[in-house]
């Protein structure tokens, strides 16, 4: 989940881990090794060809970025990022994905508010107005709003000559995210073939519109990555998940991360985990390959 337990986690491991102040690790991820690092994850195999683009919205204009397979049409994969929004770490994520076969929207959540960046760089997660600011973005979001977002971005992507229309399409969601991938799939589940969730949180509550509670209206296999530090807080939820899932006869990955800590998977991230993140990435690829027919 990303509350301001799951930020002082992040902070806090990452200063146990590396040593490192937050203004050296900020110093660090804007330097030549950062960006070493993006590119050596991005390193596949096809041809892509990117562009930012800009898709109308019941409530406006979303910023975004679309990378596809420089040749043929593919299965779309919709992305909504973490809390931190559309950044380069997002999109270079975007094009890794690209690069395996599939043609790719990343999507500003908060372009209601701003256009991307929508966070300062190496936020500093101990400052109040940081913390407030972020939250207040996140406080814009609500199930309407994701249920209207996916329909125009859903639209748009069928729209695109590099989308394969024929084939289902998938969404992933990081964090603050991860319910977006379940009403999603739920509202659009004769499109949605794949979903997957990465440290995501909220997905089980005890509100009548949990996440969780989507499961019988969903028709997509689902991968569920989850952190080890989550997964400490709320050890009931992934049971949970998995009783709905088996409950719905559908195919679902839920496993915990044992050492994950909360945002693990962007390599951008104060707590970005390379094995772990690599092994739910492998995870996404082969759950893709097998679901989007």
């Amino acid at each position: 989940m990303c509350d301001n337990d799951s930020m002082d986690d992040m902070v806090d491991y990452q200063r146990s881990t590396t040593g490192l102040s937050r203004r050296e690790f900020g110093a660090l991820t804007l330097g030549a090794g950062f960006m070493s690092m993006l590119q050596r994850a991005g390193a596949a195999d096809m041809e892509t060809m990117e562009s930012d683009v800009e898709i109308k919205t019941p409530d406006g204009t979303t910023d975004a970025y679309f990378v596809h397979p420089a040749k043929g049409a593919h299965p779309a994969v919709l992305v909504w990022p973490d809390i931190f929004g559309l950044r380069p770490a997002f999109r270079q994520m975007g094009k890794r994905l690209a690069q395996s076969g599939y043609s790719v929207l990343v999507v500003n959540p908060f372009y209601r508010t701003q256009k991307a960046p929508t966070a300062p760089p190496n936020p500093d997660f101990n400052d109040p107005a940081t913390r407030t600011s972020l939250m207040k973005l996140a406080g814009t979001l609500n199930a309407d709003t994701n249920r209207t977002d996916a329909q125009a971005y859903i639209s748009w992507l069928d729209s695109q000559s590099a989308v394969d229309r024929k084939r289902k399409m998938g969404t992933t969601g990081y964090c603050m995210s991860g319910p977006f991938v379940f009403r999603t799939a739920a509202a659009h589940a004769d499109r949605v073939g794949a979903g997957a969730t990465f440290h995501g949180g909220g997905l089980v509550t005890d509100k009548p519109d949990s996440p969780h509670l989507l499961i019988p209206m969903i028709k997509a296999d689902f991968l569920c990555c989850i952190a080890s530090n989550d997964d400490m807080r709320q050890p009931e939820a992934k049971d949970v998940l998995r009783a709905a899932f088996a409950k719905a006869k559908l195919k679902a990955e839920v496993e915990v991360y044992e050492g994950a800590m909360h945002g693990w998977c962007p390599p951008d991230s104060q707590v970005y985990d390379h094995d772990a993140a690599e092994k739910a990435w492998s995870r996404q690829l082969a759950h893709f390959k097998s679901a989007l027919v």
